[in-house]
């Protein structure tokens, strides 16, 4: 959530609970050019003064927008990369606030003082794990390690008329889309005019242009081995949260023998989605549609689940005096 102190507001923390408590703090933090650590739970009063009646509890923490490093960061979600923003939410006066910009090539801006070295090592973790947590570094200091990550992206080989339904929806949950279709009867701007990518070309050609991360879906849509075929050894070799074909149970035997035939692995097939999308009876391009994008965002939270319960096993360091958090927050 960011607001100005004339009062312009973008985005919220809980849906409208606490936003008002959050506001009235952040007002005095431009004022004072002092960062808060703000907490509201069940078992505080103020909970209900301020609207979290619908229980649990949250911590925000608020502070002056660090100009320069917002540049660089947008930057960074704008070219699609990954990086990780540390900030110091407990501390003393000197300290907290601090931030540093954790770069996929290891660049970093920003400095936490001493702290600096355990910053990077943890922030290297979270650019493999992808999940933001926070981390207590000793009594007195606490840190916050935001896992920026690509925007979610799903790949539609085929311009089919499911594919048509299936870009709206994507579009509609956040996905940032592209379609890949040779073939300019299927694949072309009329047909999809929301599209944020449209490639007319090979999928070996196509697949060059794009670049696959672990925030990526594919859809092989097209029902022709020429095209799903050669994008499916691509996706199948990818770092891709998701891959899935279209096609009966008889059609995917014919193409996992083909596949087989061709140098791919067993491994590598187990991870496709085939037949695609989830069963709930689905007969029209739309509902059909509606099962594909419905099994795609399982497998997102899915992997989201394994990797933060894979965090939650691991203290990321053996130094007694660190320890990580319980909860495991979202990115």
């Amino acid at each position: 959530m960011a607001f100005t102190s004339n009062g312009q507001i973008c985005g919220s923390v809980s849906g409208g609970c606490v936003e008002n408590a959050v506001f009235e703090a952040g007002i005095e933090s431009l004022k004072t050019n002092r960062p808060q650590l703000l907490h509201f739970g069940v078992a505080d009063e103020i909970a209900w003064e301020v609207g979290l009646a619908c229980g649990g509890s949250i911590d925000i923490f608020v502070k002056p927008l660090n100009k320069n490093l917002f540049e660089e960061l947008r930057s960074i979600i704008e070219n699609e990369e990954q990086a990780v923003a540390v900030t110091v939410i407990r501390g003393q006066d000197e300290i907290l606030g601090r931030e540093i910009l954790i770069h996929e090539d290891g660049h970093v801006t920003g400095t936490l003082g001493k702290w600096d070295q355990t910053a990077l090592m943890l922030g290297n973790e979270i650019l493999t794990s992808g999940i933001s947590r926070r981390v207590v570094l000793n009594n007195d200091v606490e840190i916050f390690l935001e896992a920026i990550l690509p925007s979610p992206t799903l790949i539609i080989v085929g311009g089919v008329h499911i594919a048509v339904s299936l870009n709206s929806l994507a579009k509609t949950l956040g996905y940032r889309t592209v379609v890949i279709d040779p073939r300019k009867a299927w694949g072309n701007k009329e047909r999809f005019p929301n599209v944020d990518q449209l490639i007319q070309d090979w999928p070996e050609d196509a697949f060059g242009q794009i670049k696959v991360t672990c925030s990526t879906a594919i859809a092989m849509l097209t029902h022709d081995p020429k095209l799903d075929d050669p994008a499916l050894k691509i996706a199948l070799d990818s770092p891709a949260f998701y891959v899935g074909a279209l096609g009966s149970k008889s059609t995917n035997a014919k193409r996992r023998e083909r596949l087989l035939d061709d140098g791919m692995s067993e491994v590598q097939l187990s991870r496709l989605h085939a037949p695609i999308g989830l069963d709930i009876g689905a007969q029209s391009p739309e509902e059909i549609a509606l099962a594909i994008i419905a099994e795609v965002v399982e497998a997102h939270r899915k992997q989201e689940q394994v990797s933060a319960e894979k965090e939650a096993q691991q203290s990321p360091i053996s130094n007694p005096q660190f320890s990580v958090k319980d909860k495991i927050a979202s990115g």
